[in-house]
């Protein structure tokens, strides 16, 4: 995996911490997976994030959401869409959904990053990121 993409660094670091039921994950802050963290958390795919670290080192750390006793990751998975080899741009009359609607795909538009729903609600289209379900 190129260095350089850390959308695709962020969800792995995600789907493994999931997958090894971690609390928290950390991953490298950038103004891009803060953005991406924050949506998840306001569709509630994760607890919270909170900044550490200064200058360089800046990192992300990420509370993982599990249900039930036996600890199921909210996440069931990450999908990486566009890629830097492989940019896939959408019209807003074009967005995907999710599984029905289940799941989310983010969206890097004009105006920030958003979900699928909110890019459809304000009318934009944008690079699709990720799908989260």
């Amino acid at each position: 995996m190129a260095a350089n993409d850390t959308i695709a660094d962020m969800l792995t670091r995600i789907r493994n911490a999931n997958m090894a039921r971690h609390q928290t994950t950390e991953i490298p802050s950038t103004k891009m997976t803060r953005n991406i963290a924050k949506v998840l958390k306001d569709e509630g795919f994760i607890g919270d994030y909170e900044e550490a670290g200064e200058g360089v080192d800046r990192r992300l750390v990420v509370s993982l959401k599990y249900k039930g006793k036996n600890r199921r990751p909210i996440i069931t998975a990450l999908k990486r869409v566009s890629k830097p080899g492989l940019r896939v741009y959408s019209n807003r009359k074009e967005l995907p959904r999710v599984l029905g609607g289940i799941g989310i795909a983010i969206i890097s538009t004009s105006h920030g990053i958003m979900t699928d729903r909110e890019a459809r609600r304000q009318g934009v289209g944008g690079e699709i990121l990720c799908y989260i379900w």
